[in-house]
């Protein structure tokens, strides 16, 4: 089972690609679950220590107008994954009407740990992209995840871009929040408020069972991000700069300073 891809035309393309981490019993992590689908090829590459790693490989441009894609994990107790990218994600727009989305469905279960660190999502010029982020937590689950957004290519106007981020902790909310840029987005979004001309923005969310008796004190990282604690057992970072490069540097920083 994989992803669907549709003929050219209104519809634009379905993919869906999924991954399945379980204990190996051997103090490893096995992957019993790691299904490509349409562009988004997953590869396996070398694994460390009782950790599996998953690279996403985008197999063509996109998402392009009109476009559904959806990555699920699903980490189970006492299992651990690290996902990254090979290359950042350019929306484009297409040839197809409406918007794109990109759905991305995370869990983790009890003791388990999930590394979820792309490569930056471009929002080029003409494009239009929903991203709906859902993260389930068990109570004892451990997480560390990295969002990186650029609005536009160098020299060029961002597109639409709208991203959701919803973090659930034992079923409880930890973290719920939405950030619309680019055309149609409700006014003030470039002014001093919020990215202040910016066009890179991002965060960094871990969460691990101590930070409940020890949270993290909240300090500047820099002039343009800052990490505070979570009502719960999370960290957060937010940071926006000139350009991705920036950015990631700062990022870097933050998940050197929580280990």
């Amino acid at each position: 089972m994989g992803g669907v891809r549709e003929t050219a035309g209104a519809a634009g393309v379905l993919a869906v690609a999924r991954i399945g981490a379980r204990p190996d019993g051997r103090g490893g992590t096995a992957l019993p679950v790691l299904e490509s689908g349409g562009p988004l090829a997953l590869r396996r590459t070398r694994a460390g220590g009782s950790e599996a790693r998953v690279m996403l490989v985008g197999a063509m441009s996109g998402p392009l107008g009109g476009d559904h894609f959806t990555v699920e994990a699903d980490v189970a107790e006492g299992a651990r994954l690290h996902v990254g990218s090979a290359a950042a994600t350019i929306a484009l727009p297409g040839q197809a009407k409406g918007e794109a989305r990109y759905d991305v469905r995370l869990t983790v279960g009890d003791s388990g740990e999930l590394c979820w660190l792309p490569e930056q999502l471009i929002s080029a010029n003409g494009s239009e992209l929903q991203v709906t982020t859902r993260v389930e937590l068990a109570a004892g689950a451990r997480l560390t995840f990295r969002e990186e957004q650029v609005l536009g290519r160098v020299g060029e106007e961002p597109g639409s871009l709208t991203s959701r981020l919803t973090v659930l902790l034992g079923g409880r909310p930890l973290l719920d929040q939405e950030l619309s840029c680019g055309p149609g987005a409700p006014g003030g979004w470039d002014g001093p408020a919020v990215l202040a001309g910016h066009r890179a923005l991002g965060q960094l969310l871990v969460v691990r069972p101590e930070y409940a008796t020890r949270p993290v004190e909240t300090r500047l990282l820099g002039e343009y991000a800052v990490l505070a604690p979570l009502a719960g057992p999370g960290a957060l970072v937010t940071a926006v700069a000139a350009d991705a490069l920036q950015l990631r540097r700062t990022l870097d920083e933050a998940l050197r300073l929580l280990g």
